[in-house]
């Protein structure tokens, strides 16, 4: 089992232009097949959803497919599968959902590791109902939540637990799972911010413990759309506000307005893509079994990648800091230039053809608990990188260094 990281380097138009892409945190650059599945679901004929005309029933089977491909992605029943425009609305609409079950006197538990789309919804929905919020804390020397600060935020008060699967500028992979096992033991309702985790990992929503997970296709290949998985009798127990006429029926209770169906297509066709990454299976896979080969190659090929890296990185000696530490930990790698700005390296490597960002990437807790001056430099690997950009990466660091 291997990708072959030239052929798919040919599915991206954006590639013909000569870059490096190591932003792929931020967002992935488009295969050919996903912007073809945009564009030929909205010259269709396209319709708002229907049985009746052939446009109406090209609208509801994007849905339907969309649907099915997340389940596939995630492990959860396609009426597990809530669409949504980005991760951030997606978590503001459940905070807010959630937060009107929430009284005086309860308690979440949040952490320092995550992206703030995955902090200020919940603190800010925690203020409005007079709710306490605690904090999982982050260790400065490892880039390991800390998980003593964990057991001693837990009460039987705690009403949900939020964290990250995989922050998105360290990279760090935290035990999910038994983060998960502990809140439960109280009772507690646990959200998944998987955003930056299922760019790398197969997800398996019910493994991780999550009742709530939340993903952006963007940042594996599709168009710019968020996704929210969960059992569907969970979202039974959820009850947003919604205008009369629309149905109440899981998940579209939860899908606010018209759904862009050429959006949808377009994630759905993201998923095929990742299944079809490495072709070298027998006949008659499911897309789920294709999905998991595919993406154990890729981890291969980017932890390959990442170890060429780290290589280099050291090379370069003192002249670089690399903050990011974790055991278990993604292809993403942030790092700071002693003495030097970063965002005069992100120009630098511009100039050369490498596109790799800095900043602090809406990480304001990490940032803060680490001490690390910000900005900084961010580099994440993507299934269509391959070794040369690596070097070329190396090489415009040396030439600014």
């Amino acid at each position: 089992m291997a990708l072959d990281v030239a052929a798919l380097r040919t599915c991206f138009p954006a590639l013909a232009q000569g870059l490096a892409f190591f932003d792929g945190p931020g967002g992935t650059q488009t295969p050919v097949q996903v912007a073809e599945a945009v564009a030929r679901t909205m010259t269709g004929p396209l319709s708002n959803r229907g049985l009746v005309s052939a446009s109406e029933r090209n609208a509801e089977q994007a849905v339907a497919d969309f649907r099915a491909a997340y389940a596939d992605l995630l492990a959860v029943p396609p009426g597990g599968v809530v669409h949504g425009r980005s991760a951030t609305q997606l978590t503001y609409d459940f905070s807010r959902h959630l937060a009107k079950d929430w009284r005086a006197g309860d308690e979440i538990v949040l952490s320092r590791l995550d992206h703030d789309a995955n902090v200020r919804p919940w603190i800010q929905a925690a203020e409005r109902a007079g709710v306490a919020v605690r904090w999982i804390g982050t260790d400065p020397v490892t880039t390991e939540l800390d998980l003593d600060s964990y057991e001693r935020a837990l009460s039987p008060r705690t009403r949900l637990v939020a964290v990250t699967a995989a922050s998105n500028v360290l990279g760090t992979v935290p035990p999910v799972r038994r983060i998960a096992d502990r809140a439960h033991d109280v009772g507690a309702l646990v959200y998944v911010d998987g955003v930056h985790y299922a760019a790398h990992h197969l997800v398996d929503v019910p493994a991780l413990g999550a009742d709530l997970f939340v993903c952006s296709p963007y940042k594996f290949l599709g168009p710019h759309c968020a996704v929210l998985a969960g059992a569907p009798e969970t979202l039974e127990a959820v009850v947003p506000d919604k205008l009369l006429p629309s149905t109440n029926a899981v998940p579209e209770r939860f899908e606010f307005g018209t759904l862009p169906y050429e959006l949808l297509a377009g994630a759905t066709a993201a998923v095929d893509f990742l299944a079809g990454m490495d072709a070298a299976g027998p006949a008659g896979e499911s897309r789920r079994q294709r999905l998991t080969r595919s993406l154990r190659s890729l981890h291969e090929h980017e932890n390959a990648l990442r170890s060429r890296l780290a290589a280099g990185l050291h090379a370069l000696g003192d002249a670089v800091t690399v903050h990011t530490k974790a055991a278990r930990r993604t292809p993403t790698v942030l790092m700071t230039l002693h003495g030097r700005d970063a965002r005069e390296a992100q120009a630098h490597l511009a100039a050369r053809g490498v596109v790799a960002p800095a900043g602090s990437f809406y990480a304001y807790e990490a940032f803060a608990a680490l001490k690390i001056d910000d900005p900084a430099l961010r580099v994440g690997l993507a299934p269509y990188n391959d070794e040369e950009d690596v070097d070329r990466l190396l090489d415009g660091l040396a030439t600014f260094l």
